[in-house]
């Protein structure tokens, strides 16, 4: 259990969108060549190694969309994976109206099967994203299943915490100028891309670090403490979205086709931000070794 049970998260305002969702107009316009090298790049993209699981990307596409106004409590986030989902979204809104000056909320969908958008498909195979023309956060939580089945990850409730955080940490980028300052210049070790997941990184252990102290409007704490299981669950979530740990699952490791770095940096720059806060998360400051 990560949540207090009693915790307010009624505010969220986390869709639902795909199959079993509720009809509520069209669906999104024609998928741009351009967006779709972004997508990719803040994500993790696994659909040229997996299917999907049940009940995710293997599925046909919808447009429909609701709300998820039945996830109120911490009770309905220790028990659904989508309300755990809604929950996160008010936490990390509040973390970061502290930290960003105008900070603007970013759309959260909770992707049901799958679903299409400005950076391509969403769905569990392409692994959580954010879309910058939209400033969108897309989640299929099936995509934790996967990461369990075909990973070795436990993906618990504090490594999707991790998860979500760092898709986050790609909307402060954007709102910050970070994408525009540093453009994508391809892969590698060394790229602008490995730099700018890495910081991601370092952003979702920062929140993760000061979000136990993080309160609803009662006064009531979101999270309660973090168990050492909890930590290194989230650590290992960390090393199993590596560049290398991907690749190796097809038995070839690039390191000149990595986009997201190893899974010894991924670890070290989300346990870099929970253990020192923001100010360690500069990865493109001159000097600064990856």
């Amino acid at each position: 259990m990560t949540f207090n049970p009693n915790a307010d998260i009624s505010g969220n305002t986390t869709r639902r969108r795909g199959r079993g969702a509720v009809i509520a107009g069209g669906g999104v316009g024609v998928v741009a060549i351009l967006a779709l090298i972004i997508g990719p790049m803040l994500g993790v993209d696994l659909s040229g190694l997996v299917g999907g699981v049940p009940g995710g990307g293997d599925q046909p596409a919808a447009t429909g969309e609701d709300t998820l106004a039945d996830c109120r409590t911490g009770t309905d986030a220790n028990t659904r994976d989508d309300c755990r989902m809604a929950g996160a979204e008010i936490m990390l809104n509040d973390y970061w109206a502290d930290h960003v000056d105008g900070y603007v909320k970013p759309n959260m969908t909770v992707v049901d099967g799958q679903t299409p958008t400005q950076c391509g498909t969403a769905s569990n195979a392409v692994g959580p994203f954010y879309c910058p023309p939209e400033q969108g956060v897309y989640i299929d939580p099936t995509f934790f299943q996967l990461m369990q089945q075909q990973f070795g990850a436990s993906a618990g409730e504090l490594a999707q915490l991790y998860i979500v955080g760092h898709e986050w940490g790609h909307h402060i980028q954007n709102l910050t100028g970070v994408m525009d300052r540093y453009p994508n210049n391809g892969t590698g070790p060394e790229s602008n891309s490995v730099r700018t997941e890495l910081q991601a990184d370092c952003y979702a252990g920062a929140w993760l670090g000061d979000a136990t102290e993080l309160t609803d409007d009662n006064g009531v704490r979101y999270l309660q403490p973090y168990t050492e299981d909890q930590l290194a669950d989230a650590v290992n979530a960390a090393y199993t979205v590596g560049d290398d740990h991907i690749q190796e699952q097809s038995g070839f490791v690039n390191p000149e086709s990595f986009t997201h770095g190893t899974s010894e940096q991924r670890k070290y720059w989300f346990a870099n931000g929970y253990k020192n806060g923001l100010g360690v998360c500069d990865t493109f400051a001159p000097g600064v070794k990856l």
